[in-house]
């Protein structure tokens, strides 16, 4: 048996935050407060989590010309849908009409993420365009182009926001993002954590697909309880005073909860 994995030490954290965390079999409920104040309060519901987000290696089980649109077998009860529209190709360059049975043929696996979940008869949408959601950042892994949310108006801070973001990210690998509005405060340490997971979720994946039979599930987004454990060990591994030690001790709590996200 393996030696367990210690905890951040809390002299690496400010004990004027806190991390409130309410768990039932109908919900869990989250609560960050700092300085005694409630910044931020998430729940989520057991019977709403669905499946939307999850990636997975699909199979192609029939194409259907007339309705340009495919059935993939992901591993669930039903098949899912893919439409022409959703695939990676057709997305990139919507100007230029694609016909699906020239993109997919019976058999071919392919890396696919579901964009709606099943409802009644209907089985999952999909698309191809893989999208990873970090808590400052989306990565858009496919694309190389910075976008930032629309909920950032000024012209002046969605530039600054994405000059930051430029100076930041490594000469190779993809270089697409979408900057989320909860960026706009944050340091760009905290950037350069999302970008390193980011990348490392990716690299992971990839490697998945390698290694993994068809009709498998390669990525789960972690439960509301354990992302704000993962978003708290990071802010511990990207503060500059932390130790070797520290640095060590979270790097295996990383790493042990980004292999939990596919084994959920």
């Amino acid at each position: 048996m393996s030696a367990p994995i210690p905890l951040p030490p809390r002299d690496s954290v400010r004990l004027s935050d806190e991390i409130l965390v309410n768990i039932t079999p109908q919900e869990t409920r989250v609560a960050i407060i700092e300085d005694g104040v409630v910044q931020e309060l998430h729940i989520e519901r057991t019977a709403s989590r669905g499946i939307v987000g999850n990636i997975y290696l699909g199979k192609v089980r029939r194409v259907l010309p007339g309705m340009q649109s495919a059935f993939i077998e992901i591993g669930l009860e039903r098949a899912a849908f893919l439409h022409v529209a959703d695939i990676l190709e057709q997305r990139q360059h919507p100007a230029e009409t694609q016909r699906i049975e020239n993109m997919l043929r019976e058999g071919q696996t392919l890396l696919v993420q579901v964009i709606k979940d099943p409802i009644g008869t209907k089985g999952a949408r999909l698309s191809t365009q893989i999208s990873l959601a970090g808590r400052f950042l989306v990565h858009l892994p496919q694309e190389n182009h910075i976008g930032v949310s629309q909920k950032i108006e000024s012209e002046t801070e969605r530039q600054q926001l994405k000059s930051r973001l430029e100076a930041l990210l490594p000469n190779t690998g993809p270089h697409g993002y979408i900057i989320r509005t909860s960026a706009d405060t944050a340091t760009d340490e905290e950037l350069a954590a999302d970008i390193e997971y980011l990348t490392k979720l990716w690299a992971d994946i990839g490697q998945q697909t390698k290694l993994m039979p068809p009709e498998t599930v390669l990525y789960q987004d972690l439960s509301l309880s354990l992302r704000v454990l993962y978003y708290a060990i990071w802010s511990v591994r990207t503060q500059k005073k932390s130790s070797l030690i520290q640095q060590r001790i979270t790097k295996k709590w990383l790493s042990l909860l980004r292999n939990m996200s596919a084994k959920q």
